[in-house]
């Protein structure tokens, strides 16, 4: 039986009383606390009416709305607006709009119009928060802030002209202090790309072919950091005027334009946007057709959704912040969790019925502390009016507010979940795999969850967490694409592997130097003598080409072959131009695996978990288990019923292991 008085899984929701007549703030703020909701995040766009002209401020409005959420028993996350910046700002000054890939200003009417760069817009958002959080910094209701919202949301992590462009000469100068090493990094010696002055260096676009690969990491370290600096002026102020309040930011599905290792820094815990539905029809697994988003239409992926539950709930466990080791909980948020159906992919389909509580309970097994739903009630105005919210148009219950309110949290004890395999993610390996893949079917986001996806079926816990990250205390470690290698990286995995850890690396591992060039020594670099093998080729393949590997595996897309130096053969390649050369290898803890295929990977998994003492089920497709605080959730995301630990469970339900399958209470 579970402890009602321990510490459990807290939920909320988003809401938007500046959208509704003010007549309805205490009746939807009672509501929400009847339905058992603790937390109400407000005002993230709301930028125009908290100050509808230069330096005048209207809070009335603002304080009335606290005051409701108070008196209802709720907390109040409160979000800066600057996501957001009002039309009479952007025409004093049209400078602050960004300017996207093909070097066109962005324009006024939509969301995310600013230039991280623009010291103009860097002013005028310090001075919305202080003067936002002076008012309510130390108000009782309010439980903490979000910073702004969704970085990188609409391709808008880089601006391309304007005050970015302006700035990006500057910070390379910082970094490498002469042309002539910036030259010599960048290789500019090819194509006499060289540079004689700071001035003539611009954004990476437009070019006739394809743009200097160690120009584009740049431009991505330099957007990077810039989204760093903006986030950590407001989070200065918050921690000023509002002490004792958490401070987070909710990130995004698989953002790939900004570093959020760093960006996290400074923050109490991390919060991310969770749409099931929408992920699935833009991150499906190639190759899997329309069968795959026809089975999981009414959920979502499983395993796409868990990834960036484990994503996040790592995020913070990076160096330097005093959350070293494996298993830490870092209490991660889903700061916006569908509930219906959304307005943006190409189909948005209605969720299953109990999708919702099936959502909200992996989200918890995975980490999160607090299910936040995104919306209260749905939009009846703007870009959003096809969006759903628990409640209807026309603020009646929708289906997804049955499945809340009707959800017991109290089985949902928070604590620590228990990894011991840690999969190791980088944005900047991520940027040069992506803008050289080589292979149009094969991106570092497939190549990645390909190998987390087999944990997963295998039912392993992982931690997703920071290349750099200390490894010790993990069994095993996992390295799908991490294509950057630097020696402090190279040594500390070596330093894992003498400790006894098991490392498992992916095709193209450690090609690229820190500059965004391949080894001169060959692929490995640093890391070739944990390794035990060099690069001999790599062939790229179209659709429907395959290579036929040993043991009756068939590698698609990818496939490179090594020379040995101290490692054995484990596959080899019995098909096309590579025939004879070794595709898999092991050399004492280290296996380095060479063609993608997602059936060779889930077997050379397989074999080094069940060496690493492992405990390994072999789940059917659909089912998934996690766990978490002592506890294991079993999950059907299927339409069958299917029996596990002599168990049933229904279609798209879950359960405690020990407990009755119902998503409803």
């Amino acid at each position: 039986m579970s402890d009602p008085s321990a510490p459990h899984l807290l939920l909320g929701c988003c809401d938007y009383p500046e959208h509704v007549p003010e007549t309805l703030w205490a009746s939807y703020a009672q509501r929400q606390r009847a339905a058992g909701l603790s937390f109400s995040r407000i005002a993230e766009f709301a930028w125009s009416r908290m100050e509808p002209r230069p330096g005048e401020y209207d809070w009335a409005w603002l304080d009335r709305a606290v005051e409701a959420y108070h008196a209802a028993g709720l907390r109040v996350v409160l979000c800066t607006p600057t996501a957001t910046p009002p039309a009479w700002l952007i025409r004093a000054h049209p400078e602050i709009l960004a300017y996207d890939d093909q070097g066109r200003m962005r324009e006024f009417g939509s969301r995310r119009h600013y230039d991280f760069a623009s010291p103009v817009y860097r002013a005028h958002s310090q001075r919305i928060t202080r003067a936002l959080a002076e008012r309510y910094g130390k108000h009782p209701a309010v439980a903490g802030w979000q910073t702004d919202n969704e970085f990188g949301c609409h391709g808008t992590s880089r601006s391309y002209g304007g005050a970015s462009a302006a700035a990006f000469p500057g910070w390379l100068r910082a970094r490498y202090g002469t042309l002539d090493a910036l030259n010599g990094a960048w290789g500019n010696v090819f194509w006499s790309m060289e540079y004689s002055d700071w001035s003539q260096i611009r954004p990476p676009i437009l070019t006739v072919t394809e743009p200097n690969p160690a120009h584009v990491l740049d431009y991505a370290r330099f957007s990077s950091d810039l989204i760093r600096d903006f986030q950590a002026e407001q989070v200065a102020v918050l921690r000023e005027c509002s002490p004792g309040r958490f401070v987070t930011h909710n990130f995004m599905i698989f953002e790939s334009g900004f570093d959020h290792y760093r960006v996290a820094e400074g923050l109490d815990f991390v919060t991310w946007d969770n749409y099931p539905l929408g992920m699935l029809e833009f991150f499906a697994p190639p190759g899997t057709g329309e069968a795959l988003k026809l089975r999981y239409a009414g959920t979502g992926h499983p395993d796409l959704i868990s990834f960036n539950h484990d994503l996040y709930r790592g995020l913070l466990a990076s160096p330097g912040l005093g959350r070293e080791g494996p298993g830490t909980p870092n209490g991660f948020w889903v700061m916006e969790q569908q509930c219906g159906p959304v307005n943006w992919a190409p189909y948005n389909p209605v969720p299953e019925l109990g999708a919702v509580a099936l959502w909200t309970a992996q989200a918890w097994a995975h980490g999160a502390d607090v299910v936040s739903y995104f919306r209260w009630r749905a939009a009846t105005m703007a870009q959003e009016v096809m969006h759903s919210g628990l409640l209807r148009h026309d603020g009646e219950p929708d289906q997804g507010l049955a499945e809340v309110a009707a959800f017991d949290p109290a089985p949902c004890r928070t604590g620590e979940v228990p990894a011991r395999v840690a999969l190791l993610h980088d944005y900047e390996s991520l940027w040069l795999y992506d803008v050289q893949r080589h292979s149009a079917s094969l991106s570092y986001w497939t190549q990645v969850l390909t190998f987390y996806s087999a944990l997963r079926s295998l039912g392993i816990d992982v931690d997703v967490i920071s290349a750099d990250r200390d490894l010790s205390g993990y069994a095993v470690i996992v390295a799908p694409a991490v294509t950057l290698m630097t020696p402090e990286r190279a040594a500390r995995w070596a330093q894992a592997v003498e400790a006894g850890a098991r490392l498992m690396c992916g095709p193209r591992t450690a090609f690229r130097a820190p500059g965004g060039g391949a080894w001169e020594s060959g692929q490995f670099g640093p890391l070739q003598a944990l390794v035990g093998v060099k690069l001999r080729r790599y062939d790229s393949l179209r659709p429907g080409l395959t290579r036929q590997v040993s043991g009756g595996f068939e590698a698609e897309a990818w496939a490179e072959s090594y020379e040995l130096h101290g490692a054995e053969v484990q596959h080899t390649y019995e098909s096309g131009p590579l025939s004879g050369q070794v595709a898999v290898t092991r050399r004492g803890g280290v296996t380095v695996i060479g063609a993608y295929s997602p059936a060779l990977v889930r077997h050379v998994l397989h074999s080094v978990l069940q060496e690493a003492g492992l405990d390994l089920l072999d789940l059917p497709e659909g089912v998934r288990v996690s766990r978490r605080a002592g506890q294991t959730l079993v999950q059907n995301w299927t339409q069958d019923t299917v029996t596990w630990a002599g168990q049933a469970v229904g279609p798209v339900q879950f359960l405690f292991q020990g407990a009755r399958a119902d998503n409803l209470g």
